[in-house]
Order: C-alpha cells, then structure tokens, then sequence
C-alpha cells in the first residue's frame, strides 16, 4: 500500500530540489546541505516500505546533489586529505577486482561497501571551509526532522500494539515498522538529538516548539522499542556531549533556564521507560541490563559483533599492506564462523580489506577535521556530529548514508548573523 506512494515521493523529490539547487542565486549551499540532508533522514523510512530501485539509493541520490554542488560551488584546496582518504581505498577495489569469480556481482561485491567512504568524501570535500548563519543551519536540521517524524508516524501506525510481537529481548523488526531495527534505531537516534537540541535552541513559534517536543517524546518512545541500543546509546552520548559544549558557551540565564528544561525531560523520561516496561512486560530492562527474557546474563553485550571482528582482524594480519579487498571479508565470515553476513563494524572491515591504506584512511578522518577546528566553536553540533559518525560505524558500519551527511555537516562553519544598526539623522 505505501510503497507506490512512497516510489512516487521518492520520484519527485529529485527534481524538487535539484531546481532548488540550480535555481539558487545566493544561497546555495544551504539548498546542497538540505538535500543532502532530507535524503540522508529518509533513507531508512524508503527502505522500511522499500521505495527504491536500488538499495543504496540513498548513498546516490547525496552524491548526487553533492557533485551538482561542487560543480557550481567548487571546493576548497585544504578539502584534499578527504580526496586522499578515497583515493586511499582503491588499491584494495583492485584487489578485489582482480579476484572477482565470473558469476559475482561487482555492484554487490564493491560497490555496496564503498558507496558509503565515497558518499563520505564527496560529502566532506563539499563542505570542509564552506559557512553558513546559524539560522540557516538550523533550516537543515529542520529537514532531518522531518522526514523522521513522518518515518516515527509510520511506525506507530504500522504496530501501535507492542504487547502482541515482543517476546524475547532479541532487536525487533515488528516493532521497526517491519524494517532492519538497527538502522531504524540509528536514524530515530539521529532525530533524537537533533530535536532534543531544538529544546535547548527554541523554535520561534510556541506551538511549533510543543509540537516538536511531543515528536521527541514520541521518537525516544518507539527507539527505545527496537530493542536496538546502539542507536539510541549514540543519541545519549552526542546529548550529554552537546550539553557540555551548550553550558560551557552560554551565559547564566540560559543555563538556568537549561536545568529547569532537564528536570522536565527527566519526568518524561521516566514515564516513557515506565511506558516501554509495561508495553514489553518488563523484557526492555533486560534487554538494556544484557539479560535474556528469563533474566539470565547474557555472554556477549554486543550480539555477535566482537566475533565478527575478531575474524577481521585476523584477516588484516594474514593481509596487513593491501588488505583483502573490498566485500572480500564475507567470505572469512564463511570460513571462521559459519556465516554469511556483511560486516557491523566500518573500522574493523577498513583494517581487514584495505590494510595499512585502511588505517591512514581511518587517521584522516579523525584527525583532519579536529586539527581544524581543535575548541569546536565553529559549529556547536561538531563534536556531536563527529561522534555520531564514530559511533554509528562501528555498530553499524555505514549501511546508511546519514553518518556521511552528518559528518560533514560538522565540517561546516557556522557564522553569527550580525544586527543591523540604525543609525540615527
């Protein structure tokens, strides 16, 4: 039923901001961030009701406005160790190539592994220098939202019911709107934060604020029901980093009135948990204690990824310089445990099919956009971006295209509007 009408959304939402893009004469910038952006925060909700032709869509469709981008914007020169980090992968792309069996599919093989480090440095070459006003930026966090709360409407109408589908403590799809919950817990994350931000950052109109705070509400409720924790752990840890960052740059008043915020949010935080252990007969609080649903402790809090890892890093000793090529760990996957799965965690797979090009890929990343901006009082949201991106990859690899977005967001310079004065005849 939704799949044709979201098809048909996904449709138009090309030309919708393409001719935004172009017809742009002074801003356009803020056009490319908040098409990448929109496409980045509904990605996860068009593969819940698998409105795509390809499953990587989302990754193309950013590259898209992106390279639409840089051909009118262009990019800075000191943007090059994002070019290097790509150009860093390719030596394992040829290993893999050159060990490609006749009946593989290239597209599966490669291209879904390294669609998201090219997203991510078409992304982070656009805009690595580039400025924006703080209320412009505020307009892009806005088209993150958006899409998120129609995903979390979605999800509420899909199984409004709970009490019915859960019965372990195992991450739930029934309760993800029927899609992986993993990635849905990801992007609610995603949402959380950005609207928990708006709390401490007011929208201008009382009743669109309260609006906004209900759908925060409403999201944390139905992350917390995935039963997925890495997305919503990664939304508490960019808060607490947030707040820091929040109290630290702002006066008295403001932190004032930011503890009397914090006391409501724990009141609701409250009810909403006590909401999530009647809805799920107490199973969440084992899930999150790392309990079974007989309350046993569980071995492993990470569900099968430090197995996965292991073996990677195993590979990357019998393979250190070259690695084993792109989408090749699968196969050791195969060998060592048994299984056919993709990796989890991006850091471990950069080690095991790049090598020693994986590692200074990895250090380039981290290390380039801190040496820019060390304080992060060039946009309050880089620390936080920075740590949704971290995070996020090594729970969840970059299966989605938003920890490449959102990285790059925190490469953005934001710059304080200045008031104009009037003077007096």
């Amino acid at each position: 039923m939704f799949r044709p009408i979201m098809m048909l959304y996904l449709v138009l939402i090309i030309p919708f901001f393409t001719i935004r893009i172009i017809k742009a004469k002074t801003n356009r910038v803020k056009e490319v961030l908040i098409a990448v952006a929109y496409v980045a925060a509904i990605e996860v909700f068009l593969r819940m009701t698998k409105a795509y032709l390809l499953y990587e869509t989302g990754k193309y469709l950013v590259m898209y406005f992106i390279v639409i981008g840089l051909y009118y914007d262009g990019f800075k020169k000191k943007a090059f160790p994002y070019a290097l980090y790509f150009l860093l992968l390719i030596p394992a792309i040829i290993v893999t190539f050159e060990n490609l069996s006749y009946d593989a599919n290239f597209r599966k093989a490669v291209l879904f592994n390294i669609s998201g480090p090219l997203t991510l440095s078409l992304v982070a070459i656009y805009t690595y220098g580039k400025s924006i006003s703080f209320k412009d930026f505020l307009s892009v966090l806005n088209y993150i939202a958006y899409p998120l709360i129609a995903m979390t409407v979605y999800i509420f109408l899909y199984n409004p019911d709970l009490r019915g589908v859960i019965t372990n403590t195992a991450a739930n799809s029934a309760a993800s709107g029927g899609y992986g919950p993993n990635q849905v817990a990801t992007a609610l994350g995603l949402g959380i934060f950005v609207l928990f931000s708006r709390l401490l950052i007011p929208y201008k109109l009382k009743i669109v604020h309260l609006l906004m705070m209900f759908f925060l509400a409403a999201m944390t409720y139905r992350g917390i029901l995935t039963f997925s924790r890495g997305g919503l752990l990664t939304a508490v840890i960019m808060i607490v980093v947030f707040l820091g960052l929040f109290f630290f740059l702002t006066n008295l008043k403001t932190k004032a009135t930011t503890f009397f915020k914090l006391l409501g949010v724990g009141g609701v935080l409250i009810f909403i948990w006590a909401l999530s252990l009647a809805q799920t007969g107490g199973l969440i609080e084992n899930r999150y204690t790392n309990k079974d649903a007989l309350g046993r402790e569980k071995g492993d809090i990470t569900t099968g990824r430090t197995d996965l890892a292991t073996v990677e890093f195993e590979a990357f000793k019998t393979h250190p310089f070259f690695g084993v090529g792109v989408g090749r760990s699968k196969g050791f996957f195969v060998a060592e445990l048994g299984i056919e799965l993709p990796t989890h965690n991006e850091v471990s797979r950069m080690l095991s099919e790049h090598g020693l090009f994986g590692i200074l890929a990895l250090l380039i990343l981290l290390i380039a956009p801190i040496a820019n901006n060390p304080l992060g009082i060039k946009n309050i949201y880089f620390y936080p971006f920075l740590l949704f991106w971290f995070l996020t990859i090594n729970h969840s690899a970059m299966r989605i295209a938003a920890p490449a977005v959102i990285y790059g967001l925190g490469l953005i310079n934001i710059t304080r509007e200045k008031k104009t004065v009037i003077h007096r005849k």
